[in-house]
């Protein structure tokens, strides 16, 4: 396991920390591999009650780090192939409740994750963003039907089309969180959520969980997402966005058509 994933199990919460503060815990393919194994991990392991996801640093997540991103789609690698799909179909068959906890950014799967957990406290000066269409890529981890569903199709195209954040305090107006606090008290607030739920009845939240989730349907969203996103990966257009990224300027899509 990447050293930067982290794990612990106490009093059956699986904490997963992502642990690559100095990078903003941008996501490489070596930590979706170990996200993959703790998540699997949470759904099979019956001393697991309850899964919860934070972070070191001042960012919960800037998403997928877009060098390793860039190199593998240079290799030719399609996403489908790629260890982050692993990930998306273990929380798509999680079948446990799932808690995180977000302080600073949250961006592309940074947010899109917290649309597979069932409770969220993030920070009242959090920023959460969606800046695929910024990319030129496309939606994934079946937001484009999970993220219309939470706050209605308007916002959400526009948290893809534009890919401005809001803040902690709007999310948890438009239904994004169950609580926002100030920043010193998310880890805590997270903490006694996950403790309560872990001491409900396991299978009553299990069945609960699958009656409001469709797993197979979610996975087949997933991988519809996936193709999409990778034809757009080795677009010009994608192209232009990652050169655009790396030289610290904005994207010229003046051209694309």
């Amino acid at each position: 396991m990447t050293e930067h994933i982290r794990t612990g199990l106490v009093d059956g919460v699986l904490t997963v920390t992502l642990a690559r503060p100095d990078k903003k815990n941008a996501i490489t393919q070596a930590m979706y591999a170990a996200l993959s194994d703790a998540t699997e991990q949470a759904r099979s392991d019956d001393a697991v009650r309850v899964l919860m996801f934070r972070s070191e640093g001042d960012s919960f997540s800037a998403g997928n780090d877009i060098a390793d991103f860039i190199a593998l789609g240079s290799q030719g690698q399609q996403p489908l192939d790629m260890s982050v799909f692993r990930f998306l179909k273990a929380l798509a068959e999680l079948d446990k409740p799932a808690v995180a906890a977000v302080r600073g950014r949250a961006v592309g799967i940074g947010l899109t994750l917290l649309l597979h957990c069932d409770m969220v406290v993030v920070a009242e000066d959090a920023l959460l963003s969606a800046p695929f269409i910024n990319l030129a890529l496309a939606p994934e981890a079946a937001s484009s039907m999970l993220l219309p569903a939470a706050i209605g199709h308007q916002r959400a195209f526009e948290m893809f089309a534009l890919g401005e954040p809001i803040d902690g305090r709007t999310a948890l107006a438009w239904g994004l969180a169950n609580r926002a606090v100030p920043v010193d008290q998310v880890e805590a607030t997270a903490a006694g959520l996950a403790a309560k739920l872990a001491a409900r009845a396991p299978n009553s939240i299990r069945k609960t969980k699958g009656l409001m989730r469709d797993a197979d349907a979610l996975w087949a969203l997933m991988q519809r997402e996936g193709e999409a996103f990778g034809s757009q990966m080795s677009s010009p257009e994608a192209m232009e966005a990652f050169m655009a990224f790396s030289q610290k300027r904005a994207p010229d899509f003046s051209k694309a058509g």
